[in-house]
């Protein structure tokens, strides 16, 4: 039975089924949207103005976090960026001079490099490092059991007694959510290391389709559970193909659960489009309502771009923003630059059955 004291929600379960009833209509246009969001009650203004206040120290811009009230930089580390590089310190130099120029949102996760990731992440986080992130990893497993050994995985490779963000990873199926709220599902077992102390707040993550993630939060509401913070592609081809920003961000905000961005390069495809610079990319996602835009950071030079993009970012109106999606509409029409929601090559769980059991 899961214990739902701690993350209770306010009655909205209706607003989300009729939102995700009106996303699966096939021949909805973006008005057809915009009006039914109105009807709910879940219309914001896709800018990011609209979201928490931000401030600025340095190069660096922070957002709150949702409901939770914690401090975080509107830019996040990639971590399994961290693990590209073949040189260990490399990759612990990369996070230790993202940490000392105002990057304390630390992305991560249990698969990643077969727990590489964190292992180098854990290393880099020694010396008085760790008390100055915000920590987020994810785990695979669905069943209460290998949710529960995962998580002390994860503790164990990041030299860490607590997660302050612990996500259930790669929630790309319809039976997923069905799963994780299971009696015996993940959930029970992230909410007793939450009871412990392991884990402060609770999310899911997804890449494939924005369906998916309104229907786990039909499910979350369904068992008076609200979700902490939510991950998913925002960038500049999503805005045209089965875009979760218009169908899952404005949910988010009305709820008032975190909105972290990822993929804002679309893993490097964008740039192949030629229609688009690397930090018009990042000013696209930092202009949306995103506590957290997570790029991927394996060179210095990448982390040089992404402070940049922070350092430089001004709220854009509608009119550039409308600018910009023009010119990239024609190579994000069929999806071809998101690999990850058209084919099954970023689905690490799918070719690893075992991570969910």
């Amino acid at each position: 039975m899961i214990d739902r004291t701690s993350n209770k929600r306010k009655p909205g379960g209706r607003s989300v089924r009729k939102t995700i009833a009106t996303a699966e209509r096939s021949d909805m246009t973006r008005r057809d949207f915009v009006r039914s969001i109105a009807t709910t009650g879940i219309a914001v203004g896709m800018e990011a103005q609209a979201w928490a206040a931000e401030t600025k120290s340095g190069e660096m811009i922070y957002r709150t976090l949702g409901r939770t009230g914690e401090k975080v930089s509107a830019i996040g580390l990639g971590g399994f960026h961290i693990g590209v590089p073949k040189d260990e310190q490399e990759g612990i130099r990369i996070v230790r001079s993202a940490i000392d120029r105002g990057i304390n949102f630390m992305d991560n996760c249990w698969d990643y490099h077969d727990g590489g990731s964190e292992i180098r992440m854990g290393k880099a986080l020694r010396d008085g490092y760790r008390d100055k992130v915000f920590l987020m990893t994810k785990i695979d497993g669905r069943t209460k059991q290998l949710a529960a050994k995962q998580i002390d995985e994860c503790l164990q490779r990041l030299q860490t007694d607590r997660i302050d963000l612990m996500q259930h990873h790669e929630v790309i199926r319809m039976e997923d959510p069905d799963r994780i709220f299971a009696k015996d599902g993940a959930m029970a077992a992230v909410l007793e290391a939450k009871h412990a102390g392991k884990v402060r707040y609770i999310g899911f993550t997804g890449h494939k389709d924005p369906v998916v993630h309104l229907r786990t939060l039909e499910m979350a509401a369904q068992h008076q559970f609200r979700f902490d913070a939510v991950q998913m592609p925002l960038n500049v081809l999503d805005a045209h193909f089965r875009s979760f920003a218009e169908k899952v961000v404005p949910l988010l905000v009305k709820e008032g659960i975190g909105v972290l961005g990822m993929k804002p390069l679309a893993s490097g495809a964008i740039l192949q489009t030629k229609a688009v610079t690397p930090i018009e990319c990042l000013h696209y996602a930092l202009n949306l309502p995103t506590c957290v835009v997570i790029t991927g950071i394996d060179s210095m030079k990448f982390l040089d771009q992404a402070v940049e993009a922070a350092r430089t970012f001004k709220p854009m109106n509608k009119a550039q923003v409308a600018a910009l999606l023009s010119r990239t509409a024609q190579a994000a029409a069929t999806g071809n630059y998101e690999g990850f929601k058209t084919t099954p090559a970023f689905d690490a769980t799918a070719r690893h059955p075992e991570w969910i059991g």
